[in-house]
């Protein structure tokens, strides 16, 4: 296991910190079971940690293992329920809420797919429920794409790999495999090195202001994504609890586009001004003011040749401006903010910087992130029609983990769509109608004329 998945896996012992993804997808009709259960067998097949649990290292030398469950049951993966009908979308969000809330069983593969019929008019939807571990938010939807279907009547695919063969791997196993990974990672390191030696050296003697300059850069930029985080910023959502809600709504992508540009800025620089408009409002409405909020924001360094799976991302830290001024001011604010961090010498250590976490207790991790107020993360989906199993997927929501703050939002961009799913920490926002309405607000502060039937 990576050590950016092995931080996902270990710091939910504490359970505020739990690393589960809920996406709900939406269909235009029920989907054909069998097809459904063709389908996740051929997925599982090509994505081989969907068959794999994890397994831990005695005494704690070294990250855990994924290996082949040599007890899989494809069956105890897929559920397939009805709602009393006619079911809403807020029945659908029960569900997840629950999945969201329940922890995995860690002596099987981390993730679960309901069926969920009974939705008005023949809809229907899946419930996914994977294990941050297995993936980050656009591994996700690269899986996604990899499995299901681009026509209703089924994507022609080659023949799908055997299954992994299933491995039971006693302690000395797993120890004598740690060291052999040891061995090979010493020597990749050393190799790497040697390889570096002479560029390092005429950099050394050609520029030896800027090679020490850039040796400084390096250590200062780790140090900003390591630093602690000791105060709450937000006066309001200072509370933590175990308790989750959820709940979604749609903006249109051509809107946020349309504002990003206006402003000479990004969309993700208009989604994050929305969401900044309207944590200005709910904090308003509570008779508070605050000059800025902490965001952990996933960047995501992940290449063309990464496997799918897995986590390429490394989660920064940082504050942003909150204010009632222009939008289009903040905005840009706001997307020079993410550019210095884009920018940053650390963005591709993820590795590096996730093992000396890993290392810490989990309470020690837990306080680098509680006082985080929200985190909000931007995932690029599909602009071409998805189908499962004979139902074309409508809407694609994502709830993604609070670890620690007081919410968490994930967009997710569908056909023209941005679907944004929200998790709320009930502790930290207790007033779920009051909090849904002010970032309604903000959207169409920063979508401008004619959006109140664009936030839908």
């Amino acid at each position: 296991m990576a050590q950016t998945d092995f931080l996902t896996w270990s710091m939910e012992q504490d359970p505020a910190l739990r690393s589960t993804i809920v996406a709900v997808i939406t269909l235009d009709s029920s989907p054909d079971w069998d097809r459904v259960v063709e389908m996740m067998d051929r997925g599982t097949r090509d994505v081989p940690h969907f068959r794999h649990r994890v397994v831990s290292v005695p005494f704690g030398l070294g990250a855990p293992r994924w290996v082949a469950d040599p007890d899989f049951d494809l069956s105890w993966h897929l559920r397939h329920t009805a709602l009393p009908s006619p079911g809403t979308i807020d029945d659908v969000l029960e569900l997840a809420r629950i999945a969201a809330m329940t922890a995995f069983d860690r002596a099987r593969p981390l993730w679960e797919l309901t069926v969920v019929d009974g939705l008005a008019d023949g809809r229907a939807a899946i419930l996914l429920k994977v294990h941050h571990a297995l993936t980050d938010g656009l591994g996700g939807m690269q899986i996604t794409a990899h499995i299901v279907d681009f026509t209703r009547e089924g994507t022609p695919r080659p023949e799908p790999p055997a299954p992994p063969e299933p491995e039971r791997l006693g302690s000395w196993d797993l120890v004598t495999e740690l060291l052999e990974d040891y061995g090979f990672q010493a020597r990749d390191i050393v190799g790497r090195g040697l390889r570096s030696v002479w560029p390092a050296t005429r950099a050394v003697v050609t520029d030896p202001v800027g090679a020490a300059r850039g040796v400084l850069g390096t250590v200062s930029s780790v140090a900003r994504y390591l630093r602690p985080i000791t105060t709450t910023a937000s006066p309001v959502m200072t509370e933590r609890a175990l308790g989750r809600t959820l709940f979604s709504f749609d903006v249109p992508l051509e809107g946020l586009r349309t504002a990003g540009h206006r402003a000479g800025c990004t969309v993700n620089s208009a989604f994050l001004t929305a969401l900044v408009v309207g944590l200005h409002h709910y904090h308003r409405a509570h008779d508070a003011d605050v000059e800025s909020l902490r965001v952990t924001m996933p960047l995501s360094v992940r290449r063309p040749d990464d496997e799918m799976g897995g986590n390429r991302i490394n989660l920064a830290r940082f504050a942003l401006p909150v204010h009632g001024g222009d939008v289009d001011d903040l905005m840009r604010e706001i997307e020079s903010i993410v550019r210095a961090w884009r920018a940053e010498p650390a963005l591709d250590m993820g590795e590096v910087l996730a093992a000396p976490l890993n290392m810490l207790p989990p309470a020690v991790v837990g306080s680098m992130l509680e006082h985080v107020d929200f985190l909000a993360s931007n995932v690029p989906g599909s602009p071409v029609p998805l189908y499962v199993a004979g139902a074309r997927a409508d809407r694609y929501y994502a709830f993604g983990p609070t670890l620690g703050s007081a919410f968490n939002v994930t967009m997710v961009s569908y056909l023209g769509t941005c679907c944004l799913g929200f998790t709320l920490d009930v502790g930290a926002v207790p007033d779920r109608k009051v909090f849904e309405d002010c970032i309604r607000t903000g959207f169409r502060d920063v979508l401008g004329e004619e959006s109140d039937e664009s936030v839908s």
